[in-house]
């Protein structure tokens, strides 16, 4: 008899988990999600009235410089080439983002050099600050004053509810600035967008004759006692009942609007304005430009602190979130068979390639050893 394992989530971490246990023939995995469909938060249709391929929870571009994950989603998909250039609406005017040489350039009215550049910047830097401590202080230290507001101030207390000055500069260092004309939003060695979208590439890593898929139902931590061992990819606190509190995250709620023709010429522009209510306006048909559409499918996005019956998206990780947290993994530290995986089960922000990757390795790592040698989250959540 087969062992079995229990999988709550039909996301890119359940179901890689989920395919690598199938493959070996030793197991039976039953994979829960509350959803009516797979993939999570990856979700992606054909639109019925304009024939676009729609990212329902907002627009995911692949990238990593991981060889063995980019090999890996492509054995389930053909992925075409596609580089994400992101543009900026400010009180200044329309920029390019990452912060380059143009960006730099066209702000201050100005012909640098890539050398003259980055000297023309940190002369601007705030050299006081030794070592930045907060999202601000971060931003001061390497942008200066003036593209830290025009940029980054007012975009960011909407992104994440709070002043800059509460948040940590962890934040910032995933920005990157460059002092040449390179516009790509991703520093990584792979790039592109599925043919077919997302949840057909979950829909072929589930299909196997070991994987059973349920929609609209959920495992409880009780139904542990059905199974060997199970993976969590659920809240982590949600695991738990909420009983010490809630874990906080920032959730998305998307206007969404179809027009004739070309509504923005681009798949994503920001706007930085503190007064402007939305973070972003997405044009999904710029996905996949390899497609011809006569209308266009667009989403506003805004942000907001998740409530209980709310989508949740960035985990917020502030002191008393990370106060909160370090209990939670306490508890789950205790739990027997349980490994908790995934964005909300580690109550990380992590991208979907960084997802795969950690379970492809949890899987490596640990397969053929006993339930009771499996780690309790596929990363140290703290």
């Amino acid at each position: 008899m087969k062992t079995q394992i229990g999988i709550a989530g039909a996301g890119f971490a359940g179901a890689v988990i989920a395919r690598e246990l199938a493959e070996t023939n030793r197991y039976e995995i039953h994979v829960y999600d509350e959803r009516d469909h797979i993939a999570g938060n990856c979700h992606t249709t054909r639109d019925d009235d304009t024939g676009i391929m729609v990212h329902h929870y907002g627009p995911h571009i692949f990238n990593t410089s991981r060889q063995d994950v980019w090999e890996y989603v492509q054995r389930w998909s053909q992925f075409m080439p596609f580089t994400n250039r992101v543009k900026a609406v400010t009180a200044a005017g329309v920029f390019s983002l990452p912060v380059n040489l143009l960006t730099i350039n066209q702000f201050f009215q100005k012909k640098l050099t890539p050398l003259e550049a980055e000297s023309f910047i940190k002369e601007l830097a705030d050299n006081k600050i030794q070592e930045p401590q907060t999202f601000e202080e971060q931003a001061l230290k390497f942008l200066g004053s003036a593209l830290y507001k025009n940029f980054f101030y007012g975009y960011t207390k909407k992104q994440w509810g709070v002043e800059p000055t509460e948040l940590p500069a962890s934040i910032l260092k995933r920005l990157p600035v460059r002092f040449n004309y390179d516009d790509n939003y991703y520093n990584q060695k792979y790039q592109g967008i599925p043919v077919e979208g997302y949840t057909k590439i979950v829909e072929r890593i589930l299909d196997h004759p070991n994987i059973n898929v349920k929609l609209k139902s959920r495992l409880n931590p009780d139904d542990k006692k059905n199974f060997s061992h199970i993976f969590w990819s659920g809240p982590m606190d949600g695991y738990f009942q909420y009983k010490l509190g809630r874990l906080r995250y920032r959730t998305l709620k998307f206007e969404r609007f179809v027009q004739d023709g070309d509504f923005q010429g681009n798949p994503v522009i920001n706007y930085c304005e503190e007064h402007v209510p939305y973070t972003r306006i997405t044009e999904h048909k710029h996905f996949a430009p390899w497609e011809t559409h006569e209308k266009t499918v667009c989403f506003k996005e805004y942000s907001a602190l998740c409530e209980e019956k709310d989508t949740p998206y960035y985990p917020l990780r502030l002191k008393n979130d990370l106060e909160l947290l370090k209990q939670y993994v306490e508890l789950a530290q205790s739990e027997n068979n349980t490994t908790f995986i995934g964005r909300l089960g580690t109550y990380r922000y992590l991208d979907m390639h960084v997802v795969i990757g950690e379970s492809l390795d949890l899987v490596r790592n640990y397969l053929g050893k006993e339930n009771s040698q499996w780690p309790r989250f596929s990363q140290n959540p703290l």
